[in-house]
């Protein structure tokens, strides 16, 4: 019998309930410790009228020994390797990270979404004692344990909503799986002819080029937004082409995708990586505490102020390479300011998009953040109801002088209305992974991908999430330890990265006179080749019709508000279109077959004069033998 996603998620909950509500209390825990005078004792799990309790003393037990408690024998099945290995783990988040999160929960308008969902996992967690115990975090002289931070809460008590988390957990798990199944849709569809091979083509862009690559750094002052601005330089002798800028994503830095700024030099083009003061790492770790008496007038996290901002970092610098590229002596020439392609991650994506002409209006975003479930709430949409603090409505950032956008995972929601994207005419080559719980494929990319004007490209990888893309050896630690932004290991990236290089390279060597050489390499059957069972690429220039007909990606508006009911339905919905994209395939590939293969034909002859059957012996006058 054929399960439902959702089914088999519940009933792995029902099995396990407590473990996985044990698992949500500790996350939350984990986050805090200090020097509390009590401490917890006792860990209840609530589930309506359900109950159960567990002491903390008896989980040390196990965590020291591996040695299950008499009382905690009931659980044995579930208390396993694993769990022990969880429970004695050492946290990776930075306190000064996490002391700036608290700060913006309990001190901000945009924070008040986080801290609802806060107290419905774990009603009786004083958030106001969960600051004071970040405060004090920097007393350890050791990294603190989950179990060792569970000691220093001050509760006696540390009670979990069970059924809260579960409509927690079931919006990430729903939203994954969506995505899973919208890969595999896509990856049928776009899986190239058995038969197709790659072009003839004496470049490989996806080598290493041969240009010697020189790596500046600059750091450039824009005095009038009083903003300073960090860039590095990618140039060569070699250099041609448009110019490439980079735009990071929030928590990252200039040198997130520096693997690919290297390569693309090599080949020689100029790239330009930006880092944006307002929303990097730096920022984060250099906020002033809040206000407690008052609530600030905005988040400090991201500052709305960053969605005007990152744009015109952009076109700053753009000015200032342009006054660089008539008069420095070494860079003369090498800053083609006039034909600018823009790559961007995350927030970097709809910096691009802003660049190009989408619009900024968030005249539908009030309604939709105002309704938002706080249990349903997702990091894309806390990215983008922080905007809601300008005093602007609608902005106009569009820099003509950028002609191209590659965007990976981008960030784009509500931010750019119902179809300010159909304004971007430009040629756009575009990213999702269907394991992206930071910004989700359907809401974030498919929906945002149809709208789109200009000639465009979508890349799926099936498995990849919001980090895979990015560079292993300068990826933010802070950022892969947040829970729901796991980075893969780098072995089973790698191939992603390589073909994301030499992509890249040959859609921006589109718009040169080398165009014709490289046109061949933006194939399926490429994705195809860099494809590893791990990670799943493929390359395709529309949705299938099956998709484009879907309600989540016509309905952009609605998605924030729809029922939790109508998701499991809207799911099944997509399920049976994978399993009717299954039926047709393979009845495609038996007609094929029946084709190509005829079935072998045996003639039987047919007896001329009938036979008796058993056959009997007889006698020389026809009559039956007697034995």
């Amino acid at each position: 019998m054929i399960q439902s996603p959702c089914l088999r998620f519940h009933r792995q909950l029902g099995k396990g309930w407590w473990r996985a509500a044990l698992g949500v209390a500790l996350v939350v825990a984990g986050v805090s410790w200090g020097q509390g005078a009590a401490a917890t004792e006792f860990l209840t799990l609530r589930w309506g009228p359900l109950s159960k309790t567990l002491r903390v003393a008896d989980l040390e037990t196990f965590a020291a020994t591996g040695q299950i408690p008499k009382e905690l024998s009931l659980y044995r099945p579930l208390l396993n390797a694993q769990m022990q290995a969880t429970l004695n783990s050492e946290l990776a988040v930075d306190p000064a990270v996490g002391q700036v999160i608290v700060d913006e929960i309990l001190h901000t308008p945009g924070g008040t979404p986080l801290l609802a969902t806060l107290q419905a996992l774990v009603p009786n967690l004083n958030p106001t004692d969960l600051q004071q115990a970040l405060e004090q975090v920097s007393t350890l002289e050791m990294p603190p344990t989950v179990m060792a931070v569970l000691r220093q809460l001050p509760q006696d008590s540390l009670e979990v909503d069970v059924g809260a988390w579960v409509a927690w957990a079931s919006q990430f798990y729903l939203s994954q799986r969506e995505s899973t199944l919208l890969g595999h849709i896509l990856r049928r569809e776009m899986s190239p002819p058995v038969n197709e091979v790659g072009p003839p083509s004496t470049v490989n862009p996806f080598s290493t080029g041969s240009s010697a690559v020189e790596h500046w750094e600059m750091l450039l002052r824009d005095r009038e937004r009083n903003r300073r601005i960090p860039v590095d330089i990618y140039w060569s002798r070699d250099t041609h082409g448009p110019l490439v800028v980079l735009s990071h994503g929030f928590g990252a830095d200039r040198r997130f995708m520096a693997y690919l700024a290297e390569h693309l030099a090599s080949h020689g083009l100029t790239v330009v990586s930006v880092e944006h003061p307002g929303s990097n790492v730096a920022a984060l770790l250099s906020l002033p505490k809040a206000d407690q008496s008052a609530k600030s007038p905005g988040s400090r996290v991201l500052p709305a102020t960053e969605f005007l901002d990152r744009p015109r970092d952009i076109s700053y610098v753009l000015d200032r390479l342009e006054r660089l590229n008539r008069y420095s002596y070494s860079l003369r020439g090498r800053l083609n300011t006039s034909q600018v392609t823009v790559i961007g991650h995350s927030l970097g994506g709809y910096t691009g998009l802003a660049l190009a002409g989408a619009p900024l209006d968030l005249r539908l975003l009030d309604q939709a953040c105002a309704q938002v479930d706080p249990v349903r709430l997702s990091p894309s949409d806390w990215f983008q109801c922080a905007a809601l603090d300008l005093p602007v409505k609608y902005a106009n950032l569009r820099d003509d002088r950028v002609q191209q956008l590659i965007l990976t995972n981008p960030l784009t929601g509500l931010l750019f209305g119902e179809r300010g994207l159909s304004q971007v005419t430009v040629p756009t080559l575009m990213l999702a992974g269907t394991q992206d719980s930071v910004t989700p494929m359907a809401a974030q990319q498919l929906g945002p991908f149809t709208q789109l004007a200009g000639p465009k490209y979508l890349i799926t990888a099936l498995g990849g999430s919001h980090l895979s893309v990015g560079d292993p050896e300068n990826l933010n630690p802070n950022l892969q330890a947040i829970p729901f932004m796991p980075a893969l290991p780098n072995a089973k990236t790698s191939n992603l990265r390589v073909f994301l290089q030499g992509l890249s390279l040959s859609f921006i060597l589109q718009q040169t006179n080398q165009a014709e050489d490289y046109v061949g390499f933006l194939s399926p059957s490429y994705a195809e080749a860099f494809s590893t069972p791990e990670l799943a690429l493929g390359l395709t220039q529309t949705l299938p019709h099956q998709l484009l007909t879907w309600p989540r990606l016509q309905h952009q508006t609605d998605y924030q508000r729809a029922s939790r009911l109508s998701y499991p339905s809207s799911l099944l919905r997509l399920q049976s279109m994978l399993w009717q994209n299954q039926f047709h395939t393979l009845q495609r590939q038996m007609l094929a077959y029946l084709r190509t293969t005829p079935p072998t034909v045996v003639a039987l002859p047919w007896p001329t004069t009938p036979q008796r059957w058993p056959m009997q012996a007889q006698t020389s006058d026809g009559k039956p033998a007697v034995p």
